[in-house]
């Protein structure tokens, strides 16, 4: 529970929240009525330990099964359920609990990417082939809002996030690919892995945009969560974060438009990593993740809340099964964090 000086965040994949017997995807008959009270159960369980302040969410197909969840926690007195009204099953969203009091303003999800970004270029010199990549928006709107956890401290800007997935796009029912099905059906994997990295590498950059935007020239802090489906040094977390520099003693490190992973930070204070939200075909990635602003960082002369720990739930990813017993198949990861200015630096 948040004291006066210090507050969580975290964030969970709902692993396909939905209301039961709604079709998702090509599973045309949904969850059944026991395995979505077990989802509602395995969740509920999983905030009373969080405790959590604030919670982005990823894969809510229907806003009243995360209302359901909540108040099986017991914590609806709590919590402003922040989700679409229109969140009624037929589509995925990003959404959030945000303790109660603490929002500031209208949440926004952004479906369109910045109308001026652009990704086509000629080249960096005279071999390189012209590139163009024609996409305008976000496989799942990016949701964004700001929270107001300490009364001295200014807002914080949070973008909830969900990038496209590392599986393959399905290009068989393509109209290019049925003409000449012979020649493209050997190569379907590599061109479908290569569209969706193309598709999560511009919605990264899209994203990026906008924390740019938010954050140039400014203080104000800012934290990106969720799910990128990309790991901690990936191409997609790099474009995200600028790959700022973390080894700077003093007050000599941060900068506006970086973000630093809370993964990194919390590798600092460990003499062992054993961080990872996914696992596939016994591969243990990080995909989900806590991106922090200058005004996070311990080493930033403009630092408001200090790092005070990450906390990773993933003992279910070996020992569940999300489809029988209602866990999620990711990791749910939760930062403190602690109102800690830093202090004015000395006269000399």
């Amino acid at each position: 529970m948040a004291t006066a000086r210090s507050w969580r965040i975290a964030s969970f994949n709902l692993f396909n929240l939905n209301e039961p017997g709604l079709p998702m995807y090509r599973n045309r008959e949904g969850w059944s009525e026991a395995a979505y009270q077990a989802k509602l159960d395995w969740g509920a369980q999983l905030l009373q330990r969080l405790q959590a302040d604030v919670v982005g969410v990823q894969e809510l197909w229907h806003r009243r099964s995360l209302e359901r969840m909540v108040e099986r926690a017991g914590l609806q007195a709590d919590y402003d359920v922040v989700a679409p009204d229109n969140a009624t099953g037929q589509r995925i969203v990003c959404a959030a609990l945000v303790r109660k009091g603490w929002l500031r303003g209208q949440p926004d999800w952004v479906a369109q990417f910045p109308q001026a970004m652009r990704l086509s270029s000629g080249g960096d010199d005279a071999q390189t082939p012209d590139i163009a990549v024609a996409i305008d928006g976000f496989s799942r709107p990016v949701l964004q809002f700001s929270v107001k956890p300490h009364p001295k401290a200014p807002a914080v800007r949070v973008y909830v996030c969900h990038f496209k997935s590392k599986a393959p796009t399905q290009v068989g029912s393509e109209g290019w690919f049925k003409s000449q099905r012979e020649v493209y059906a050997p190569h379907a994997g590599a061109l479908g892995a290569a569209l969706s990295t193309i598709r999560r590498t511009a919605e990264a950059t899209a994203l990026r945009w906008m924390v740019t935007e938010a954050t140039k020239g400014t203080t104000e802090p800012v934290v990106v969560l969720g799910d990128i489906n990309d790991g901690q040094h990936s191409n997609t977390a790099n474009i995200l974060t600028e790959q700022p520099t973390y080894l700077t003693g003093g007050r000599l490190g941060g900068r506006d438009t970086a973000l630093y992973t809370a993964q990194t930070l919390q590798q600092y204070r460990d003499t062992r990593d054993v961080y990872y939200t996914h696992v596939y075909q016994g591969i243990r990635e990080s995909l989900d993740h806590i991106l922090l602003s200058e005004a996070f960082y311990d080493h930033s002369k403009t630092r408001v809340w200090l790092f005070d720990g990450l906390q990773i739930v993933n003992d279910h990813l070996d020992m569940g099964e999300p489809k029988l017993d209602g866990s999620t198949d990711h990791g749910v990861i939760c930062a403190t964090l602690r109102y800690q200015p830093m202090p004015p630096p000395r006269p000399a």
